[in-house]
């Protein structure tokens, strides 16, 4: 229904929609992003889409432009992927982004949603805009990414960032020093400045359960490596109280109203 030649018979479906509701074309763009109009049955969500004369549109009757709240998605982030800070512009957020990484927001379509969500949100292509990403993860890091259109969850995670508890699973491989689950608990230094207490624990032999404020760059693996450890794999699993949960890599699923970072 789009061509760059169009039939000059051929009308936008937002002005289409616009005469047939006797509203504003902004109003009838929204109602297009929405998902509540079809075009000979057929949901379209794209205002500059081309109809015919004789194409049949419809919109829905329960439409409502109320119903068109900002949603925030959580992406299991794989390894090998830049997720940074800023809007989806797909410019490296303060130098974060490694040479060649892709970015985690080509991950974020329809096909990657979780079908299991329990949010019952029906999936629209208006969600995958104007998305912000203040919760920046290493590229070679996998796990928790946040990605906001909520102006209001933004602001929190923007401010509240530093003192958001983040709990990571590492992958480590080496002998741990004598003490040293009780050093990386509290006792060591990063960057010159000592470190505050932190929760630190086995998980299983192989992988240590860090939950901690505040975190840095290069932090976890240089107090890691402070105890003899080396670490193979980082993955953030909760972010303040939202937790990951069963989201394999590579899907995302919605943030649900309960939920509070």
């Amino acid at each position: 229904m789009t061509d760059k030649n169009p039939d000059p018979s051929h009308i936008r479906l937002a002005k289409r929609v616009a005469e047939q509701l006797a509203c504003s074309r902004s109003t009838a763009e929204q109602y297009i992003e929405g998902g509540f109009v079809r075009v000979e049955g057929q949901v379209v969500e794209l205002p500059g889409a081309r109809v015919r004369p004789d194409q049949t549109v419809t919109v829905e009757k329960d439409a409502s432009l109320l119903e068109l709240t900002p949603v925030t998605l959580l992406l299991h982030k794989p390894p090998g992927y830049e997720a940074g800070l800023g809007l989806d512009t797909g410019a490296p957020a303060h130098g974060s982004r490694s040479q060649g990484a892709p970015s985690a927001l080509t991950l974020l379509n329809a096909q990657s949603h979780l079908p299991e969500d329990a949010a019952g949100i029906r999936v629209l292509l208006r969600h995958f805009k104007q998305l912000e990403c203040f919760t920046p993860l290493p590229t070679p890091a996998s796990g928790l990414v946040v990605y906001t259109q909520d102006k209001r969850i933004a602001r929190k995670l923007q401010e509240d960032i530093e003192t958001l508890e983040q709990e990571c699973i590492v992958e480590v491989a080496g002998q741990i020093a004598d003490n040293g689950l009780k050093k990386l608990r509290h006792g060591l230094s990063f960057n010159g400045r000592p470190l505050p207490p932190i929760k630190v624990s086995w998980q299983n032999e192989t992988k240590l359960r860090f939950a901690l404020k505040g975190i840095r760059p290069g932090q976890i693996p240089a107090m890691c490596e402070a105890v003899g450890l080396q670490v193979l794999a980082i993955k953030r699993i909760r972010l303040g109280r939202v937790p990951l949960a069963k989201v394999p890599e590579g899907q995302w699923r919605y943030l649900q109203p309960w939920e509070k970072f």
